[in-house]
């Protein structure tokens, strides 16, 4: 057989060698471009939504993580002062309302009441005498009225005596010219009317002195009639200002006796036994944790639609994603955080950078809620509020 016609003899490949079969370059071609196709086609699917939900798609949600719990507490504060006899709580200490909280001394309360006691009794014997010195008044006044009525009557007669004198006089001058009478009888008329002149003019001037002391008279009467005209014992004006401050002294026995103004969480505590309490001194706090709010600080572009009593979703960060709130939106704040601040932004400067400022939104939580998952003030929270059905 030549070389030309001896068959070809392909070596046989050892089971056991461990080559690799060789792929085939146009079947990797076609899976690289598949590959890389599939890339771009999840690239702008992922693009075109990213865009929609930013751009386009209507959201129905608003939500912040920039949300904490909040309450309105109720300051414990004495309206009396006094050494403290009793504190009954300590800070973290669940009260009802009108549970005592601490007691003082009430020693000088007591001694109070005592002399409004003494004073209130004193106005009503003063009333009482003022009552009987009417009386007393009024016989004055009966009295000066009988002088004038004789001092009328000595006055009519001290002008009858001096007409009487006037005509003996007029007779005895009539007499005296041709003789008929002697110049001792003239004399002695002309001395009787002058007397009786004199005694009409002592008579209107004991007349005009009856009138002004009965005047006077009158008028202490009045005077005196004022202080309890239109009133009993019991209504009259000095009683009633005793009875008020007896009632004061009272009332500021009873505030010896402080009460929880709510129920909650005491807080805050700054009192202890013998220390002595000034009125209007905070002494410790009450936290009504069943009225707890969340003030949730979104950020101003949020804001457009959100409206009043929209509902909100609001989760914990002490119970977790487990617990849900719902609340409601009740209000807005006056301004930003910023505005408010102790050391406000200047923004009228040459450097100016614009900041996305937030606003607090007042969110209120459900009592039951609250009973069941109590939470404290200050506790971080994620509000979602719904925005269906906003204008």
């Amino acid at each position: 057989m030549t070389e030309e016609t001896a068959p070809q003899v392909r070596p046989l490949a050892n089971a056991n060698s461990g080559s690799k079969p060789v792929r085939d370059p146009k079947k990797a071609e076609r899976y690289k471009r598949f590959l890389i196709g599939f890339a771009a086609i999840l690239a702008a699917a992922g693009l075109l939504w990213w865009i929609w939900i930013a751009f386009l798609a209507p959201t129905g949600t608003e939500e912040t993580n920039n949300a904490y719990t909040n309450v309105e507490v109720a300051q414990v504060t004495p309206l009396t002062g006094g050494p403290v006899k009793a504190v009954n709580v300590v800070n973290s200490q669940m009260v009802q309302a009108g549970e005592v909280l601490l007691v003082l001394d009430d020693t000088d309360q007591q001694i109070a009441i005592d002399q409004a006691t003494a004073a209130l009794e004193a106005a009503r014997r003063k009333v009482r005498q003022v009552m009987a010195n009417d009386t007393s008044l009024a016989g004055q006044v009966a009295m000066q009225e009988a002088v004038i009525r004789t001092a009328r009557a000595n006055l009519l007669q001290a002008e009858a005596a001096l007409d009487k004198a006037n005509l003996d006089m007029k007779r005895r001058k009539i007499l005296a010219g041709p003789g008929a009478i002697s110049a001792q009888e003239l004399s002695d008329a002309l001395t009787l009317q002058r007397d009786a002149e004199a005694g009409g003019t002592a008579a209107k001037a004991k007349l005009n002195e009856a009138e002004a002391a009965a005047s006077v008279a009158g008028g202490v009467r009045t005077a005196n009639r004022v202080l309890f005209d239109d009133t009993t014992i019991e209504t009259n004006p000095e009683v009633l200002a005793a009875k008020a401050r007896l009632h004061a002294a009272q009332v500021d026995l009873e505030r010896t006796v402080i009460r929880a103004p709510v129920a909650g969480v005491v807080d805050q505590r700054r009192v202890d036994v013998g220390q002595r309490v000034q009125p209007g001194a905070p002494v410790m706090v009450v936290v009504p944790i069943e009225n707890m709010y969340v003030d949730a600080n979104f950020k101003e572009v949020q804001l457009s639609r959100v409206r009043p009593d929209q509902p909100v979703r609001l989760t914990s960060d002490l119970y977790g994603a487990d617990v849900v709130y719902r609340g409601r939106v009740v209000g807005f704040a006056g301004g930003t955080g910023s505005a408010f601040a102790v050391i406000p932004a200047q923004n009228a400067t040459g450097n100016w950078i614009k900041v996305v400022q937030r606003l607090p939104v007042r969110i209120q939580l459900d009592s039951a809620e609250l009973r069941a998952h109590p939470l404290r003030v200050g506790l971080s929270m994620h509000a979602t509020i719904d925005l269906s059905g906003a204008h």
